[in-house]
């Protein structure tokens, strides 16, 4: 699927009512409750964006050190009150989560291991959350997102994300987390012409899956 290139599965946008900030605030917390159900305790520290997303900046990293070796990123800026947001895929609506083997690294001084994969999962969560107001994504979809001039795209791989079996829930509301996962190009295309459940077998073979670190050597 190219990124921006083609929208498929197009449907009308929920009519979207004004919230409180009381609405706002119970739906935060019932979120968080059904992100720690499935990724543990949240970090303490919040990556909020200088620009809101909601205005056209980037999403807010919300960090969860206490799921797997390493450190989950999600958002928590897709789903509204009502639990409209992105365009329902085949599951429903969703957030989005990814996943770096490095721990949380709170050192602002240096750029690290850490800091820079989180950068880059901010850059490709912020520009899969604007695209999916605009198209369907469904897991198992493989989706290239463009960078700066003269750079290779990034190549991502969708799937649903429910370890041993848990639901996302924000309340009584049924939903899903979609795993943005970030691999190489030649990753991609094997999922394209072989399907996203053999290339998942490999990574999980060599326990890669569902980190998007690229400092390793491809699978194939």
């Amino acid at each position: 699927m190219g990124f921006f290139k083609k929208l498929f599965g197009k449907k009308e946008t929920p009519v979207e009512r004004a919230f409180t900030q009381d609405d706002h605030d119970k739906d935060y917390e019932l979120k968080l409750k059904g992100l720690e159900n499935m990724l543990g305790p949240m970090h303490s520290l919040v990556g909020h964006a200088v620009i809101p997303f909601a205005v056209g900046g980037a999403v807010d990293m919300y960090y969860f050190p206490n799921h797997l070796k390493g450190t989950g990123f999600a958002t928590m800026e897709l789903l509204d009150p009502d639990g409209n947001g992105p365009l329902e895929n085949r599951i429903g609506t969703y957030e989005l989560v990814a996943f770096t083997k490095y721990d949380y690294d709170t050192n602002e001084e240096t750029q690290t291991p850490f800091s820079l994969i989180e950068r880059t999962a901010c850059g490709f969560l912020t520009a899969i959350a604007r695209f999916s107001s605009q198209a369907v994504l469904n897991p198992k979809e493989t989706i290239e997102v463009p960078r700066g001039e003269g750079q290779e795209n990034l190549c991502l791989v969708f799937d649903l994300y429910e370890p041993e079996g848990t639901k996302f829930k924000i309340g009584e509301r049924n939903h899903h987390l979609l795993l943005c996962m970030q691999v190489f190009k030649n990753e991609m295309d094997y999922a394209r012409e072989n399907g996203s459940d053999k290339l998942f077998e490999l990574l999980k073979d060599q326990g890669v899956y569902p980190y998007s670190d690229l400092d390793r050597a491809s699978v194939l």
